[in-house]
């Protein structure tokens, strides 16, 4: 932090904006964790006075105040833990943009209603899993599926190391349960496919030739204002040489909407980068790794039992419900611990 700060006094600092946009977002990053490992340690410590006080009331006989301070201990020392699970998870992100935020694309499978279903629910567990992490949530696009679910959502994820995050989220997410669509009441399975890639700043540079590039407009779906309902806003781009599509239609105006799918392109140009050369060095390994880009990572088994178990890592719970709701830091934390 103090060399950021000898960087940031220099009188030049501000001549190059973008350059200094970066050290200072950097340097409010380092605050923040400084701050919260002094904070965690004044938890530590006030614990151990706890404990402390508890063993004099103990030696005084004062059981009652003995259960109580421990009591308070251990309240403190639960919060203690969990805080330095989060302070733990900094550890594990070393990519140029895990700590920033996040393009998150969700496409059902084939199998129309039930998979469209699937994708809805998914958005559901990643807006609530978002908010109990304090995150911001943008839906740039969400469109409606033909009788239930979504044919297709993208949002972006503000927050900080939210990309290093989501990364741990990208493949496809397997769902078994009695269908609702289905009279018989039988069992299906359904497939959706989470996509995940950084959204980057203006300033970084990725090569995209307006030659292989097909925009078109179109009337925005869903919920937006009259405005949004009645005129072509929504932008659709599609990058010809990856296939790569991106679109917006949450922004009032075309331009701003254009503005945006271009910001969204360019976050999964890059992921498309970071994947080939993965799997360059998987090749140059020998063998493919069991954890390839755009398998099959978790399954979601609501029937005939209810378990949620992450193939990649073995992590499973019975408490779907709970996933379901959010509940998936564990999976996330398993995941970026075993690629360490």
């Amino acid at each position: 932090m103090a060399e950021l700060e000898k960087r940031m006094q220099q009188p030049d600092f501000w001549s190059d904006q973008a350059a200094a946009a970066r050290v200072s977002s950097e340097h409010r990053r380092a605050r923040r964790r400084l701050e919260r490992y002094n904070s965690i340690r004044t938890q530590v410590d006030d614990a151990g006075a706890l404990l402390e006080m508890a063993r004099e009331a103990a030696a005084d006989g004062d059981s009652g105040g003995e259960a109580e301070l421990l009591s308070e201990a251990a309240a403190e020392l639960s919060t203690v833990l969990a805080r330095l699970e989060r302070l733990e998870e900094e550890r594990l992100f070393s990519g140029e943009y895990d700590d920033g935020d996040a393009i998150l694309t969700i496409h059902p499978g084939a199998g129309g209603t039930e998979s469209q279903d699937w994708a809805e629910m998914l958005l559901r567990m990643y807006l609530r899993w978002a908010e109990r992490r304090g995150f911001e949530v943008e839906i740039n696009e969400a469109t409606a599926g033909d009788e239930a679910g979504l044919k297709s959502a993208t949002v972006t994820v503000h927050g900080e190391n939210a990309y290093g995050l989501l990364r741990a989220e990208r493949g496809v997410h397997r769902l078994v349960r009695i269908s609702p669509f289905d009279a018989a009441k039988r069992r299906h399975t359904s497939f959706t496919a989470v996509e995940v890639s950084p959204l980057v700043e203006e300033d970084v540079d990725v090569e995209i030739d307006e030659k292989d590039l097909k925009i078109e407009t179109y009337r925005a779906s869903g919920a937006g204002g009259q405005h949004v309902n009645k005129t072509d806003s929504a932008v659709r781009i599609t990058h010809i040489p990856t296939g790569t599509v991106v679109q917006c239609q949450n922004e009032r105006s075309q331009l701003s909407n254009k503005t945006t799918a271009m910001k969204l392109l360019k976050g999964k140009l890059l992921e498309l980068e970071e994947r080939r050369r993965a799997e360059e060095m998987e090749k140059e390994r020998g063998e493919l790794s069991e954890i390839a880009w755009g398998s099959q990572i978790r399954s979601y088994v609501l029937a005939p039992y209810q378990m949620v178990k992450d193939h990649r890592t073995g992590h499973e719970t019975g408490n779907t419900q709970a996933v379901l709701d959010g509940a998936i830091d564990d999976f996330i934390r398993e995941y970026l611990l075993a690629m360490v």
